[in-house]
């Protein structure tokens, strides 16, 4: 299991010490950030300063170019008061023309070797989301040699079943590869409707904690995936609860029984939200 940082965005820096010491007390020891989320860089800075040494820490840079890229790198470093990452992500990297800039010779990947050269990273990593980004992902191992990816993954995303081809093919890959397969979006019950509070998460989570034991168990006892948890705070221990018993694919029959009693629904259509 991943922590997720995002929940750390928008919290005081007292709740966001408290949230890291349970983190730690859990033995979670991957910590997931980025430049864009929030004050999440800050508010971990006071507790790297003691457990640096304790965790893998990654961020990611929304930036494609490799300038912009070796910008944002120096400063996710600053704000976090550390000398090095264990893992800088392309952040969403999924757009055609974004890829591009990202793989020229002055783009986001070259920089990002560079700095990897120079000890401040390292390992790099893509990231993104929507029913695009396993085919992208593909595409972006073909060009690089990158440590881990990053995508959705639910029951219902891969009911999609053109999705889940470029799934079970991107999985090959990154077997064949040794590459991570870094998980999000397990416990999306489905979009924000009209006038819901969005407070905490870009998505309507599930809540129930039956529910949440099979989405966690649905993704986890994929030997393969590590799931990086929610955004909102609340859940935190109903997924590590869920992830810490005998993990065990939870049948069909259970899983489309919580889709109807939960009333999940797809949270990428090929279209809205693509990039959340």
């Amino acid at each position: 299991m991943i922590f997720g940082a995002a929940a750390l965005g928008g919290m005081s820096q007292e709740r966001a010490d408290a949230t890291l010491a349970q983190v730690r007390a859990w033995g979670i020891n991957h910590i997931d950030t980025a430049a864009s989320y929030g004050a999440s860089e800050d508010r971990l800075r006071p507790w790297l300063a003691e457990h640096r040494s304790e965790v893998f820490l990654a961020t990611k840079t929304g930036e494609r170019t490799g300038e912009g890229a070796r910008r944002g790198l120096e400063r996710s470093l600053e704000r976090m008061g550390v000398d090095h990452v264990d893992m800088i992500q392309l952040h969403n990297l999924v757009e055609p023309d974004e890829w591009e800039t990202a793989f020229s010779s002055d783009g986001a990947v070259q920089a990002l070797g560079a700095a990897r050269a120079e000890g401040l990273v390292r390992h790099i990593g893509v990231t993104g989301h929507g029913l695009r980004i396993a085919g992208a992902h593909l595409r972006s191992l073909e060009r690089f040699d990158f440590a881990a990816v990053l995508l959705p993954v639910n029951f219902i995303l891969l009911e999609q079943a053109e999705y889940r081809s470029d799934v079970e093919r991107l999985l090959a890959v990154c077997a064949d590869r040794n590459v991570a397969v870094q998980t999000i979006k397990a416990i999306a019950r489905g979009r924000w409707g009209d006038g819901d509070m969005r407070k905490f998460s870009w998505y309507d989570p599930l809540t129930d904690p039956a529910a949440i034991d099979h989405a966690v168990n649905f993704v986890l006892s994929h030997q393969q995936m590590f799931l990086n948890t929610t955004s909102d705070a609340r859940l935190l221990q109903m997924t590590v609860d869920a992830a810490s018993g005998e993990l065990a694919r939870p049948s069909d029959a259970a899983l489309r029984a919580d889709i109807v009693e939960q009333g999940i629904t797809p949270l990428f259509d090929g279209m809205a939200l693509e990039t959340i």
